[in-house]
């Protein structure tokens, strides 16, 4: 001990362990106060990003969208199988544009519940997924799985469990994806209502989930029934998914198909209210010869282009379920926002029904408040009319008052959690492809798409053409066009 320095009543014993007891409380003080700065809680190591989205999600964004009834309003509760899953491709179009023909040419083989026909066959949603074995799994046992994504899918009751199965089978392509068939689209609002079940409902949930929407046109039915536009409707928020693919365009000739690629343009601006022109893919999607040859060249030139965008999915899955885990944050925070406001105008005693349906009518000048308080951007604003349908079942006084400590969780969530996630994105995929017995690439193999690409060969696509013309002959191919 220093010279004159006094232990009073204290043991030396005594003495070392209230010292140690400070050096504890102060490095918990500074850890706590550095987290504090960083983003107001430790930051935690994630073994992938898959993991890292799940329990970001369950610790952040769970609870305020529990607290303000979201589920109700807007989309079930995520699973551990919606982070998890394989990119998923969703086709849709009216029926006989050729949906399940395209499933068939990708995979090169038929699938069991698969019904081709002119006339409309498939009358169900049919997932097919891969299995070391054939089968059908009916609707009401697929929900029941705790180990696949579609769950949620059992509130909308058996009408559509009867119409939904997941057909299973080996094959190289369903490694990477799952596919999903639909019905074909019928014009007409009486088979919308025959249909016992919301049909446009089933494709918003899944419109959120899968990685790419293939709406599909017959190149000799280009018009939109009332029907296939509220379904196109449906898929608002998700316009980045989606492709579309002018099917059947052999059955046309090249002048002919000039005309029909204008008529689906213009048919296809009254519906897509963008100023941006949609990417539009020509081609004849199955395995018989064309009709018309004098466009082989664009058809397969289109085909690859999709093949190749299609191929990428796996590698870009991570980073579209972390793209649709924000919107569905900012999402969350408005309708906090929303449900938020709705109580806080409520009477405490008397006209609560009155001013409900006041409220309801002038939701529309509500979301307009709410974004000059809040500084938020309208096209972070659910439908104004889906809303107030929705608003009509609700007592709006037990709704629940703004939580600030709900809405800075989500606020952390999207500001530091976010971009570790996306760090980590570009280093995991590099940790897999340096992984001794995985691919180099992580893209779809076999069916249809081992025969876009062969660089490697004298027989992938483009060679032998163009500037490789004659490349792997003896020859030179002047000689053979000397006289011209």
């Amino acid at each position: 001990l220093p010279v004159g320095f006094s232990m009073g009543s204290l043991s030396l014993p005594a003495m070392i362990l209230r010292s140690r007891t400070a050096n504890m409380s102060l490095t918990k003080v500074s850890r706590m106060t550095f987290f504090s700065w960083l983003g107001g809680e430790k930051s935690e190591a994630f073994a992938s990003v898959s993991e890292g989205l799940c329990k970001t999600y369950k610790t952040k964004l769970y609870p305020l969208e529990e607290f303000y009834k979201f589920h109700d309003f807007h989309s079930p509760a995520l699973d551990d199988p919606d982070f998890k899953s394989k990119p998923m491709i969703l086709l849709l179009g009216q029926y006989s544009t050729g949906k399940t023909t395209f499933i068939r040419h990708l995979l090169e083989e038929d699938f069991p519940g698969m019904r081709i026909g002119p006339e409309p066959t498939t009358d169900r949603f049919i997932t097919i997924m891969n299995a070391p074995e054939e089968g059908v799994i009916p609707g009401n046992a697929l929900v029941m799985d705790n180990k696949k994504q579609f769950r949620a899918l059992s509130g909308i009751g058996n009408s559509f469990l009867n119409r939904f199965q997941c057909s299973t089978i080996p094959n190289q392509v369903l490694e990477s994806v799952t596919i999903v068939d639909t019905p074909g689209i019928l014009s007409g609002e009486k088979q919308r209502i025959d249909r016992g079940y919301d049909f446009t409902g089933v494709l918003e949930w899944f419109a959120q989930r899968v990685d790419r929407i293939i709406l599909l046109f017959d190149a000799h039915k280009l018009d939109i029934s009332d029907e296939f536009k509220r379904c196109i409707e449906a898929l608002a928020g998700n316009e980045d998914k989606i492709r579309i693919v002018l099917n059947k365009s052999d059955m046309v000739d090249h002048q002919q198909l000039m005309r029909v690629y204008g008529a689906l343009m213009w048919s296809l601006g009254k519906v897509f209210k963008t100023p941006e022109v949609s990417r539009v893919y020509l081609g004849s999607f199955w395995d018989q010869p064309l009709h018309y040859d004098i466009n082989r060249r664009l058809f397969q030139d289109e085909q690859h282009d999709l093949f190749a965008d299609l191929q990428g999915l796996p590698r870009n899955a991570a980073l579209r379920k972390l793209n649709d885990l924000i919107k569905r944050a900012r999402l969350a925070k408005v309708h906090a926002y929303i449900i938020a406001e709705l109580h806080n105008q409520m009477p405490a005693l008397i006209g609560k029904e009155k001013k409900k349906n006041e409220l309801i009518e002038n939701l529309d000048i509500i979301f307009e408040h709410l974004q000059r308080a809040h500084n938020i951007s309208p096209g972070d604003f659910p439908d104004v009319n889906k809303m107030r349908e929705k608003l009509q079942i609700y007592d709006f006084n037990k709704f629940q008052p703004l939580k600030p400590k709900l809405l800075q969780l989500v606020d952390t969530m999207l500001a530091y959690d976010i971009a570790r996630l996306m760090a980590q994105i570009p280093k995991e995929e590099a940790v897999a492809a340096n992984t001794e017995g995985a691919p180099k690439e992580q893209s779809v193999r076999g069916g249809a798409f081992s025969h876009v690409k062969e660089i490697e060969t004298p027989f992938g696509f483009g060679k032998g053409e163009g500037f490789d013309r004659g490349s792997n002959e003896a020859e030179w191919v002047v000689n053979r066009e000397r006289s011209k």
